[in-house]
């Protein structure tokens, strides 16, 4: 089982990837974005470095995904991870253009051949003010900067993007504004049993009521 969680920036992708791994006795990948250099100068002038921002991370987890996700399902280990691959290309369509979105495309479309699918994504979704106040709750410092028009575009751009079929990969989505995973153990519960659901693994039952 390999399952990737995906969402816009403060959706709680990488909370809900560590309260998933003990549930489904998983390894966990987790994306790493501290290490990029170019962030925090993004966020405060996106057109001057969105270039070597984007670059930076689709490097990084290219790397970090063929280190790692072929000798885990190799094994037979199951996986949770709080990105994936095929999203960096999500970013660059809105932060980069021209002859530099052309070069992104090409090097993001031959590295992606190399990388393993999952066998489910499990897209979370918020409105823009949730968005907003999560990421304000969580206080990053690179984040604080951060626009709502932004965010906004962000969220409608990965609306547009999971709700078409993706790449032949089944896309389960979660409205996650009345949601606390934290807080609420059975809303955690309610979003492993729909995972269970669509990947057929019991146990699970059938009625609860999460919408997709």
């Amino acid at each position: 089982m390999y399952v990737a969680i995906e969402g816009v920036i403060g959706v709680g992708k990488t909370t809900l990837a560590r309260l998933l791994q003990p549930v489904f006795e998983s390894e966990i990948l987790l994306e790493i974005f501290e290490e990029n250099p170019f962030l925090s100068d993004f966020y405060s002038d996106r057109e001057r470095y969105a270039f070597q921002t984007q670059i930076f991370f689709l490097l990084s987890r290219y790397h970090q995904q063929r280190r790692t996700v072929p000798d885990l399902l190799a094994a037979g280990k199951s996986l949770v991870s709080d990105y994936t691959f095929a999203k960096d290309a999500l970013f660059a369509r809105i932060n980069l253009k021209g002859d530099e979105l052309e070069m992104y495309y090409k090097v993001h479309e031959a590295l992606g051949e190399k990388i393993p699918k999952p066998d489910l994504i499990v897209y979370l979704r918020a409105d823009t003010n949730i968005l907003m106040q999560r990421i304000a709750l969580r206080d990053r410092s690179y984040e604080r900067n951060m626009e709502r028009s932004y965010i906004d575009q962000l969220n409608h751009a990965y609306e547009d993007f999971f709700s078409k079929p993706y790449d032949s990969t089944p896309v389960l989505t979660i409205d996650t504004n009345p949601l606390n995973i934290v807080q609420n153990p059975e809303h955690l519960k309610l979003i492993e049993n729909r995972i269970r659901q669509t990947l057929n693994l019991s146990p699970f039952q059938p009625s609860l009521p999460l919408d997709k």
